[in-house]
């Protein structure tokens, strides 16, 4: 079934949407932002979960893509893509040997912090008789992964550098769990003091005389003060594409291009309407979405009240009119475990679907 040019009101529901004028918005933003800069883009994946969406990114000045699993890797390169790096610790005996498989298709970075783990890393190189990059994460206060700044880093480049099969390319930070402080000013403030820990490292091991290629760090919540930064090379950045509602208030140079389209299927007197979406299409680990306004619905006169494994109830706050059959659309407040529970996005452009695009890594959880 050809489904271009259909409109929402024809479209079967629960049904992922996403406003491309909002989404070209919020590309344009981020591409004029780093117009100039020493640094450039390295676009995350793992909300989105689609080569053609990473493709698009690329196309607007990406250097490459990240992903948080090989396996989303794996299909990010099957699909063309061929520099990726994966923002996670790669530990198991099977991942290794996907991964080292997958550095002779592609070029593939890998993050360490771990003796052990890069020597495993390295023996499977060897054996496969192929080259893996590495990025040495340092610990910048997030808590997950990260060996610790200044020499005990130094030390593990140097151990990274003594193996065969590996690749010292750099290093790496994650800041992202400051993307929700606020005010901004202060969000600025605690930035720019968990970068001096990585940027310290990064001088430490030059003063030490090993090059470091890469600077990577960053987050859509992060991307202003770590892209200013003539040290640091990339920003690893992917929300802002689509934005939930719950990220927007903490960048709201970002558009909410992304809501789960909803068919009200009941209504009752008391004034509760049932939509035919609920757990299973719209994730609620950061609050209940919201309502968007629409031409044909007015999100002022109705409220969130319940969120069911297949249904969303609305409450009604006067007579306002809805039918059974009207479409509702609601805004997620959490991108990643809402797009995982679909196949496919409907590009939406004035009420008609101009392009879809299937979800090929939702499944990719190794």
């Amino acid at each position: 079934m050809n489904e271009i040019g259909t409109t929402k009101e024809e479209i079967d529901t629960p049904a992922l949407l996403i406003d491309l004028e909002l989404m070209e918005k919020n590309i344009s933003t981020m591409a004029n932002f780093f117009r100039g800069k020493k640094s450039v883009l390295r676009a995350h994946t793992k909300v989105h979960k689609s080569p053609m969406l990473a493709q698009k990114q690329i196309a607007t000045g990406a250097r490459g893509i990240c992903c948080q699993k090989v396996g989303a890797a794996e299909i990010m390169a099957s699909s063309g893509i061929k520099n990726i790096l994966i923002t996670n610790v790669v530990a198991t005996p099977s991942k290794i040997d996907r991964l080292v498989k997958l550095s002779k298709l592609a070029d593939i970075t890998v993050e360490v912090d771990d003796t052990t783990n890069c020597e495993l890393i390295s023996k499977v190189a060897m054996k496969e008789g192929v080259t893996v990059n590495v990025l040495v994460d340092v610990q910048i206060g997030s808590g997950r992964f990260g060996s610790d700044p200044g020499e005990p880093s130094l030390k593990l480049v140097k151990h990274v550098r003594s193996l065969q099969g590996l690749r010292f390319k750099g290093v790496m930070g994650l800041d992202s769990y400051l993307k929700r402080v606020e005010p901004r000013d202060q969000r600025r403030i605690q930035i720019k003091d968990a970068q001096s820990l990585l940027l310290d490292t990064k001088r430490l091991i030059e003063k030490s005389g090993i090059q470091v290629q890469e600077v990577s760090a960053g987050s859509t919540g992060t991307y202003d003060v770590i892209g200013n930064n003539p040290e640091v090379t990339e920003v690893e950045a992917g929300s802002y594409l689509l934005m939930d509602s719950v990220y927007h208030e903490h960048v709201p140079e970002f558009e909410c291009a992304l809501t789960v389209l909803t068919t009200v299927i009941s209504k009752h007197p008391d004034g509760n309407i049932v939509l035919d979406a609920g757990m299973a299409s719209i994730s609620s680990a950061k609050g209940p979405p919201k309502l968007l306004a629409t031409d044909t619905f007015d999100a002022d006169n109705f409220e969130f009240y319940q969120l069911h494994a297949e249904n969303t109830l609305l409450k009604r706050k006067n007579r306002a009119k809805i039918e059974v059959g009207d479409k509702v659309q609601l805004i997620p407040s959490y991108l990643d475990a809402t797009i995982i529970r679909h196949e496919k996005f409907y590009g939406m452009r004035k009420n008609r679907i101009e392009q879809t695009w299937p979800i090929l890594t939702t499944n990719a959880s190794t």
